[in-house]
């Protein structure tokens, strides 16, 4: 390779940054382009008056993929990243008064599990054992690898593997092979929503995710998930990757079948042997290149759920909340029916509560709280009736009526300020399609080679990477897409 081979970057997600600085470590000269006035995408950081919010992600997962990726740069991760282990992971509250607090004590496990359905802790030591084998199978034969064309997905290899690891298979009927009370099967089911996908579409494969976190754990890097961001910018600097913000691209420039670089939004264009679209797939496709036909198919494919958010500052601590906190609405299809299939607000909405000042008290002045709330929703649908002004005042007040029910029933007295989000600003601040905080979505016809690919189909020199393509959504699975497009890109193919 010529020491002159020049890459663009479009956008700086975690995917986008970890791209660049592999691909400058390789020797390319890297530009990335941001639209906004920082690095991170949805990973994202918020600081007013002394609180300080991730935007979206809250939850560090499979740190081994991290390490993976600091080590390939030349890095170790723990000199850049001071993770605490959270443990209790999460405490879960059902709205008939049902608590249970996963932790990787498993005598607390056992001691709460078998009080609510006597004999479900050795289901649970069974769930785990499917876990973790459909966790390292999956990222030895899936997740973590390239599939060039179907043959090499649906292999004589991997074929009995599909079935092995109950790709077929939804994930809520599998877990009633485990456990009978349906608060466990919402216990350990919920975590689909970490991809953005109803439980009861999710493939069984994904029970991954409660062995990740019961075993490999849940943690937090102090000065929050944007601390990985920094740190990654930090090095992909380091590598010579050059950062420009406030520099939204228009189009993809396309000769043939080559990218030839990219138009600016102020009419200037720039040329690179390479171009690496990190903006949402389906937003790169309908607003950036010329295929219609191609954007079209993409804009039937199912996507992932939205969600409404509020960052509260509060001027005073409410014990009552932990690190991270889930209230899970009575009915529990019903609610999932309302966020995928009418893509509104469920009639009793669940949520999550994030505290992170319990772990890193710079989070929040002292005495005082910084309160995350995520709501999950609907993603925007031209079809449907969507006001989200009214939603959301809907979402607050059943946020604070449930909070009311433990004793935080003070809270909107003690706001210091609120900063919201709905759908809309997901699709104008991040250009994610539809609004989906999560891309495209994961179900069977959604995954692996069937996936969008990471390199375009005709413009060869034009790669994808981010949670729309191979492999799918979550900070992990964005440092996997980067190695996997960036190993596509040096090879050429």
């Amino acid at each position: 390779m010529s020491a002159k081979s020049t890459a663009l970057v479009i956008g700086a997600g975690i995917g986008g940054i970890a791209t660049a600085a592999r691909l400058a470590r390789a020797g390319y000269s890297v530009t990335v382009l941001e639209k906004n006035a920082r690095p991170g995408g949805r990973c994202d950081q918020l600081v007013r008056d002394g609180h300080r919010f991730d935007i979206g992600p809250t939850l560090f997962l499979m740190p081994e993929v991290f390490a993976e990726t600091y080590a390939d740069l030349g890095e170790r991760m723990e000199d850049h990243l001071d993770l605490r282990r959270i443990d209790p992971t999460y405490r879960i509250r059902f709205d008939d008064g049902v608590t249970l607090s996963l932790t990787n004590d498993l005598k607390a496990m056992q001691d709460q599990l078998e009080a609510i359905e006597p004999g479900s802790f050795g289901g649970l030591l069974r769930y785990l054992v499917e876990g973790e084998t459909n966790y390292h199978e999956s990222l030895k034969h899936f997740v973590g690898r390239n599939f060039r064309n179907i043959f090499e997905y649906f292999s004589p290899a991997n074929l009995p593997l599909l079935f092995k690891l109950k790709a077929l298979r939804k994930h809520y009927a599998n877990v009633g092979h485990y456990f009978d009370d349906p608060h466990l099967k919402a216990a350990f089911t919920f975590q689909n929503m970490y991809l953005g996908v109803s439980p009861f579409d999710a493939l069984a494969t994904y029970s991954l995710l409660q062995y990740t976190e019961l075993c490999d754990g849940v943690w937090f890097p102090m000065g929050g998930l944007y601390r990985v961001i920094e740190s990654l910018v930090a090095i992909a600097e380091k590598q010579g990757v050059r950062f420009v913000y406030n520099t939204p691209v228009s189009r993809i420039n396309v000769n043939g079948r080559r990218a030839t670089g990219v138009t600016l939004t102020d009419g200037s264009m720039l040329e690179a042997d390479v171009i690496v679209a990190n903006a949402d797939l389906p937003y790169a496709y309908q607003d950036l290149l010329p295929d219609r036909a191609e954007a079209d198919r993409l804009a039937r494919l199912k996507y992932t759920c939205s969600a409404i958010m509020f960052y509260w500052g509060v001027d005073r601590v409410y014990e009552q909340l932990g690190h991270h906190n889930i209230f899970l609405a009575g009915d529990y299809r019903a609610s999932f029916d309302r966020i995928f299939n009418a893509h509104t607000l469920p009639d009793q909405p669940s949520f999550y509560v994030h505290a992170p000042a319990r772990t890193d008290p710079a989070a929040a002045p002292a005495g005082q709280d910084t309160l995350f709330v995520l709501v999950p929703s609907g993603h925007l649908d031209e079809a449907s009736a969507q006001d989200w002004d009214a939603l959301a005042a809907r979402a607050r007040s059943g946020v604070l009526d449930r909070l009311g029910q433990i004793g935080v029933s003070d809270l909107d007295q003690h706001l210091k300020f609120e900063v919201r989000y709905t759908p809309r600003d997901w699709g104008s601040l991040y250009n994610l399609a539809k609004g989906a905080a999560f891309g495209l979505s994961h179900n069977f016809m959604q995954v692996g080679y069937l996936r969008p690919q990471n390199r375009h189909a005709r413009y060869r020199n034009l790669y994808f990477v981010g949670s729309s393509t191979h492999p799918g959504s979550g900070l992990p699975m964005a440092l996997l897409s980067a190695r996997l497009t960036t190993e596509r890109v040096l090879q050429g193919g």
